[in-house]
């Protein structure tokens, strides 16, 4: 296999938020590497936007091979996991005072080599806002709440610590993959979405209604099967979306960066870009004012996706995310 400065991520596709997610959890396993080995990646990221389908460029400082890429990016994630540690709660349900305190903590704690835990509890709530029942109100992207016993922080803690996912059947033969192989497979291949792993409802096929089905949705034999490798990446990479306070209707509200709230919902927006951006500039972009504009051409902004949260019964799931209208060149947009 060659070795290149850069590679093309065609697992990643421009309209899924898992995808979007896993691109940043991308970028923070390979600073993470980074600032513990001293490598000289410097990983940045564009898009493709000279081929169809759209897909995103990982640049590197120096060259790699595909294997190497999926190697280091393994070892990223094994050691951004390790801030993934929520006390035992399965839920953001976290009374105020309890909030306040884990913040301060991790604050006190950090440094400038080591803010992993700060990021990501910043990306999860914020103690100034607050539900009638005096328990933080938790990011917008977070969407498991017990329903269906499943639980947003078991995930969040059990998702990035599991290397792979179970060997898988090849007739009668069980195959296992390695924690590289997996994350190699969500990025360089198509998504086949065959690992009986845990997920967090961005993925757009997760949205499983019972009229769409032979059976019952929620029946183990009827479950929707997920891409272990990009909830790797999208859990650490959530740590990059801060979430911060914001007074809507009288009540002070988390919102997060990228994300909007309005009359129709909650929705979440990101750029697609052409020239190699650090994780800094994504996170620059995701926070512009004019990001759901057409103010952006300056910053080599292409176009803009668009995901709609939505609720289905007492399910929550992300849509396909659209280009945004008025985004500018959406004529070459996939």
């Amino acid at each position: 296999m060659s070795a290149d400065a850069t590679h093309r991520l065609d697992g990643l596709e421009p309209d899924n938020l898992l995808a979007f997610l896993a691109l940043l959890g991308v970028l923070r396993a390979l600073n993470a590497v980074d600032r513990r080995e001293e490598k000289g990646l410097r990983p940045r990221a564009s898009w493709d936007l000279q081929q169809q389908p759209h897909r995103p460029m990982l640049h590197l400082a120096c060259t790699t091979t595909r294997d190497q890429v999926a190697e280091f990016i393994a070892e990223g994630v094994s050691l951004l996991a390790e801030d993934h540690d929520f006390g035992g709660r399965s839920d953001l349900n976290h009374p105020q005072t309890d909030a306040r305190e884990l913040l301060v903590a991790a604050t006190e704690s950090a440094d400038a080599s080591r803010r992993g835990r700060v990021d990501l509890l910043a990306s999860l709530l914020t103690d100034a806002a607050v539900k009638s029942t005096e328990t933080i109100d938790p990011t917008p992207l977070c969407l498991l709440f017990g329903q269906g016993h499943q639980h947003f922080l078991d995930r969040l803690a059990s998702v990035p610590a599991l290397p792979a996912p179970p060997p898988r059947r090849n007739g009668e033969v069980a195959v296992a993959i390695s924690a590289a192989e997996c994350i190699s497979e969500a990025l360089f291949k198509p998504w086949l979405r065959q690992d009986p792993t845990f997920s967090f409802r961005w993925d757009p096929q997760e949205d499983v209604r019972y009229a769409l089905m032979a059976g019952d949705p929620t029946d183990q034999a009827f479950k929707e099967r997920t891409q272990h490798g990009a909830n790797r990446l999208a859990a650490v990479g959530l740590a990059a979306l801060t979430v911060v306070p914001q007074t809507r209707a009288g009540r002070v509200r988390p919102q997060v960066i990228g994300g909007m709230s309005s009359h129709a919902g909650f929705s979440f927006a990101w750029p697609i870009w052409g020239e190699p951006a650090s994780l800094a500039a994504i996170r620059s972009l995701l926070g512009h004012p004019q990001l759901r504009e057409s103010g952006l051409r300056h910053l080599g902004v292409a176009y803009v996706m668009v995901a709609r949260r939505m609720s289905v019964g007492k399910f929550m799931n992300f849509a396909q995310a659209q280009v945004r209208s008025g985004s500018q060149n959406t004529a070459t947009a996939p």
